[in-house]
């Protein structure tokens, strides 16, 4: 997945096409950094979705990733629901097809989550409900593989997307470190690894339901099959083709939020694949720590901002945790009702 080259991103795609960033540019000359900050700065606030090349990740990086991700969904499934999340008060582990909900709708998928291995965090007394979501993944038998090319993925992964955060805040006018501090000592990073099955048998078409992710930025691998939508500003989902050896970006709800909305966090949904063919992805989620408070950006353009998306039903909180927390609770609920029922 590596691309040495720099290129114009923006200036061969179609109008419909999302926008290609060429993360690249960011150690070229003056005049190529100058020019990924203005094609990063249209793409991040009128689509709040990219596609990322010159990232850097190599073809065998994501091999490695891709071979341990189809080792895995290919093991029996009593082997893979010895690992269910069902087990996890930390919503670690595998999810199987149909238990993981969107808009309270089945969503038509199964899914290994992981995080950063860390220890226990039971919350004490007065401390927050969040701290749940620290703790330790689960790991199948007789595949070491997985853990080291997952726990791999997060690091090589972190790097990339804190690069191109740091790009993105100067290329609003704002100091590049300016969220640094958010996400030192215990970043709350995630991946999942998803297999999408094809069609549920009554037809229905929901592979993920239509959503926005809470955190910074997430960064997309998939495997070439097409059904990633992106809601556009008309209100129409877009398919957003396959682009080999590119990322697919977003932005999450805490950057339009500590920007008043002048990035935008998108709608995105998947259709599952026609029949029984199959497509897989892995999403990596680039989250701040749990207890770290979102202060509001302080950039040039803050005075012309819109102002953050509302939604009644979906309550946003400058502290991350509770966002994750709450959607951890609504897409698993026989995790939250097994070992959390008072939450």
């Amino acid at each position: 997945m590596s691309q040495q080259h720099i290129a114009t991103p923006t200036a061969a795609t179609p109008a419909t096409a999302l926008p290609v960033i060429d993360l690249s540019a960011a150690s070229g000359t003056p005049e190529q950094r100058a020019a990924l900050h203005a094609d990063l700065l249209h793409a991040a606030t009128e689509v709040g979705f990219f596609h990322l090349i010159g990232h850097g990740v190599t073809e065998q990086e994501t091999t490695e990733l891709t071979d341990a991700m189809h080792a895995f969904f290919a093991l029996p499934e009593a082997q893979r629901l010895a690992i269910s999340n069902l087990n996890s008060p930390h919503f670690r582990g595998y999810t199987r097809i149909g238990d993981e909900r969107t808009g309270g709708r089945s969503d038509w998928r199964d899914q290994l989550d992981i995080g950063n291995e860390l220890p226990v965090h039971r919350p004490g007394p007065g401390e927050p409900d969040y701290w749940w979501l620290e703790g330790p993944n689960q790991w199948p038998e007789g595949l070491p593989a997985l853990r080291t090319a997952t726990l791999g993925w997060i690091d090589r992964l972190s790097g990339v997307a804190r690069l191109l955060l740091h790009e993105l805040l100067t290329a609003m006018g704002a100091k590049a470190e300016f969220y640094d501090p958010a996400f030192a000592d215990r970043p709350h990073l995630r991946l999942k690894l998803v297999r999408y099955p094809g069609s549920a048998p009554d037809g229905t078409g929901q592979g993920v339901g239509a959503h926005k992710d809470y955190g910074f930025l997430t960064l997309l691998l998939t495997d070439g099959v097409a059904g990633l939508q992106v809601e556009m500003p008309d209100g129409e989902f877009l398919d957003v083709p396959p682009m080999p050896g590119a990322f697919v970006v977003n932005l999450g709800e805490l950057l339009e939020v500590a920007t008043d909305g002048f990035l935008k966090a998108t709608n995105h949904r998947v259709v599952s694949p026609p029949g029984g063919r199959e497509r897989y992805s892995v999403p990596f989620f680039y989250n701040p720590r749990l207890d770290a408070h979102i202060e509001p950006l302080d950039f040039p353009h803050a005075h012309h901002a819109p102002g953050a998306s509302a939604d009644p039903d979906n309550p946003l909180y400058a502290e991350f945790g509770r966002n994750e927390l709450k959607g951890y609770l609504r897409a698993h609920p026989e995790v939250a009702r097994r070992h959390h029922p008072t939450l």
